[in-house]
């Protein structure tokens, strides 16, 4: 028996390769089904089924491609209804993959159609759970992203999750391993560990949802506490996962179509297209297209996008580093943005031979900044997260997280430069791309953001731990 974790940090997303006597289970697929194909290939199996824990939100997965492509039927537990052909397990139903067996657990509550899926070895013996969004590493699914569907509060959802733990979960015995769909970083949970395995009598010591003397109220309102806003794109991918998307390939071939700047811009004016510069935040500083909008690959590129863009069918055109053409392709379509409608031939360098107009932000460094504060020349604006700034900030600073920038618009000075900040520059040139896209451009970028300025010692409130806000 082989069990391989494929994880895709951008998404913090775990999919699953399992193999055993030539054949092959995989569990929550990514998009691009290529890998697992060859996967398989290298191990001389044959891949026998495709297992859906739920419909997804956060990702599009593979499982309609990695079927068309292999054959394999798509297993999804009770309560699903998709629109393509599938295997709708009953709760217990147990599936063989040459000497193991996977068994359908139902444990609904982060969304109805959840389903965690017990593995058995050869002997019978449990030896792991793939738990989807059910359970993760040191919390459990959010039970708000299926509230529309189901006709349910969050607060039903959490009670049926409380059931579906202590009912189907619990009893497993401690040394079972615990494989979950995602880790810190998605936004499918609120505070998921670093780690992407653990065992289960360890998350029963640790993890606040599972602990034996919580009751079913005490157990809702943690849960659902501090939830924020799911991104908007959430349901859009939800449709595609229930309902099937275009095949990859041909996301690909229209998406890295290569157009010169005169082209380019064309289309661009034609079309309404969302110009989306993917380079490094310092060559988006020193010069872009006029009105792009920056979120680069080096970041968390695919949750940004989703959570600033939303609209899936929003046509896109793209600005990339020589090389990463398909790449920014690829990660788009994992969160259901297929509608890159071209690449920037030559990238930037081309669009300035060409001696088209190009912008620029003006930066400076923590230390300039210091000045500046201190002088009471600029305000300071900061586009952290609201957890992040109460923990600490720059005295004086204003918040202005970026995921909600739009409705800020109106704080920032329309007469007098301000100063603009995330954590360690990323964000921040993310927020000045959208503000130079509304027409605000009197701004400065503090490079570094607010580790460079604790660095340069400027003064800020006290620090408090997250956790406890």
């Amino acid at each position: 028996m082989k069990i391989e974790q494929i994880y895709t940090g951008c998404l913090a997303q775990g999919a699953y390769y399992i193999e055993s006597k030539g054949e092959v289970a995989i569990i929550d697929p990514l998009r691009e089904v290529h890998p697992y194909i060859e996967r398989a290939e290298k191990d001389k199996a044959k891949i026998k089924y495709i297992f859906e824990t739920h419909f997804h939100a956060d990702f599009v997965s593979g499982h309609v491609t990695l079927s068309k492509e292999t054959g394999a039927p798509i297993v999804y537990g009770p309560n699903a209804d998709p629109s393509f052909e599938a295997i709708i397990a009953t709760d217990g139903q147990e599936f063989k993959v040459g000497d193991i067996t996977i068994k359908a657990l139902h444990t609904p509550g982060h969304t109805m159609e959840s389903t965690t899926y017990l593995l058995k070895d050869e002997n019978g013996k449990d030896k792991a759970i793939f738990s989807g969004d059910t359970l993760f590493l040191g919390d459990v699914g959010r039970p708000d992203l299926a509230q529309k569907a189901a006709s349910m509060t969050q607060e039903d959802l959490a009670g049926i999750l409380f059931d579906s733990l202590r009912n189907k979960i619990m009893p497993l015995a401690d040394d079972i391993t615990v494989y979950p769909a995602h880790g810190a970083g998605s936004a499918c949970g609120k505070n998921m560990m670093k780690e992407t395995v653990d065992t289960l009598g360890n998350q029963k010591k640790m993890n606040y949802a599972l602990r034996a003397d919580m009751t079913k109220e005490e157990f809702v309102e943690e849960v659902t506490d501090g939830l924020l806003p799911p991104p908007k794109y959430f349901p859009l991918n939800v449709k595609m996962n229930k309902e099937g998307y275009e095949d990859i390939a041909d996301v690909l071939d229209r998406g890295t179509t290569e157009l010169n700047p005169d082209a380019f811009e064309l289309l661009a004016n034609e079309t309404g297209a969302v110009v989306l510069d993917v380079r490094p935040q310092k060559d988006f500083i020193t010069g872009h297209i006029p009105r792009s909008i920056f979120i680069g690959l080096n970041g968390d590129f695919a949750p940004w996008v989703g959570a600033l863009i939303a609209d899936t069918k929003q046509p896109l055109l793209l600005v990339t580093p020589e090389g990463m053409e398909e790449e920014a392709v690829t990660r788009l379509s994992r969160v259901g943005f297929d509608a890159t409608i071209g690449v920037l031939k030559g990238g930037f360098n081309a669009w300035k031979k060409a001696g088209k107009d190009y912008d620029t932000i003006t930066s400076i460094s923590a230390e300039e900044a210091k000045s500046k504060i201190e002088n009471k020349e600029a305000e300071v604006f900061d586009v952290r997260k609201e957890s992040e700034f109460l923990s600490e900030h720059v005295l004086g600073a204003v918040n202005t997280p970026l995921d909600g920038l739009n409705d800020y618009l109106s704080e920032f000075p329309k007469d007098k430069t301000f100063l603009v900040h995330c954590a360690g520059g990323y964000r921040s040139v993310i927020a000045e791309s959208i503000l130079k896209s509304r027409g605000i451009h009197n701004f400065i970028d503090i490079g570094g953001g607010f580790g460079a300025l604790k660095t340069a010692e400027v003064p800020s409130t006290d620090y408090v731990c997250p956790t406890t806000l």
